[in-house]
């Protein structure tokens, strides 16, 4: 079982040595499990501990609060897909005004040698870290050097549209090329999280969701969409969502409300995934509801559509 650890200060956590990668990690894409899977390996190797480190905040979330950057996996879903990759520890150290100002020199002494005994740390291309991001790979090798461990950066990983990364996913998703983004994830993508009720419009027109809140994040899709939803049962449900703000109701907060077909259980308070299949439109302002509810008809057929057909392409049957 991973464990989690939140701030730089604290407990010796590795006494006979690791293995550490460092990274944003946010979603996980082919690049990211390239690392981590590296890093499991060499730790396996050498019998020692496997370390993910990462930063929650986001950096470029703390410094530009006014204007994130889209969020790929919530927290949460991060530090599971971690521990899912054979990470033993996992750091989402808290990104604040203290973690800035902290050296290359002090984050590589606390972090790496004082509380994770590294004895080898890796990293992806273009790493930059500590104040004013001047520490890079070349400073993490002379500082390795100096306390015993050494540091690589592992070759990127490319596809047909070019190197994988968080931003080229954020861009496919933007854009609803949800296959272009699968194929850099190594998986369709998906938001998971805690079902909370909301003002039950859904279920007065006839379609009740499943709402999922995004902790504050900014998303990286919007719009309607097929899709299967897991965490109900032994197999995925088929529905339909919306990810928006829903301007025809006056909404404001962002929020994901997923309808699950032929399906009237009480969901609340169980934590399900959203996997998204399809875009089938971007969100739009109705004159009323009347006009919103024929449109919701017209989007559950296409998404019962695109999801059949997803069936049948994956030799589905059940």
């Amino acid at each position: 079982m991973s464990k989690l650890f939140r701030d730089v200060a604290g407990n010796q956590d590795c006494p006979q040595g690791s293995v550490v990668c460092i990274g944003a990690f946010d979603g996980l894409h082919r690049g990211h499990q390239a690392l981590v899977g590296h890093v499991r390996a060499r730790a396996r190797a050498r019998g020692l501990a496997a370390v993910a480190l990462s930063f929650e905040p986001l950096p470029r979330e703390f410094f530009a609060p006014a204007d994130p950057p889209a969020r790929l996996l919530l927290p949460r879903a991060k530090f599971e897909g971690l521990r899912a990759l054979g990470m033993d520890l996992v750091g989402l150290l808290r990104f604040n005004a203290a973690m800035t100002a902290m050296s290359a020199e002090a984050f590589v002494e606390r972090v790496l040698v004082q509380r994770l005994s590294a004895r080898e740390v890796w990293v992806g291309p273009g790493f930059r870290f500590g104040h004013g991001r001047k520490g890079d790979l070349a400073l993490l090798q002379a500082l390795g050097e100096g306390h015993g461990f050494q540091a690589g950066e592992i070759e990127p990983v490319v596809d047909a549209d070019g190197r994988v990364s968080a931003s080229a996913v954020r861009a496919h998703l933007a854009a609803g090329n949800l296959d272009a983004a699968a194929l850099a994830l190594g998986r369709r993508y998906a938001i998971g999280g805690k079902v909370v009720r909301g003002k039950q419009l859904g279920r007065q027109l006839g379609y009740p969701t499943a709402n999922l809140r995004l902790a504050g994040k900014r998303a990286a899709l919007g719009g309607i969409f097929a899709i299967w939803v897991h965490g109900i049962g032994p197999q995925p449900r088929a529905g339909v969502a919306s990810l928006g703000t829903r301007p025809t109701v006056q909404g404001v907060e962002p929020l994901l409300e997923a309808h699950v077909f032929d399906f009237d259980g009480d969901l609340y308070g169980r934590r399900i995934e959203v996997e998204f299949v399809a875009k089938l439109r971007d969100e739009e302002k109705f004159d009323d509801l009347p006009a919103l509810v024929r449109q919701m008809d017209r989007d559950a057929e296409q998404a019962r559509r695109a999801l059949r057909q997803d069936k049948e392409e994956r030799g589905v049957t059940a």
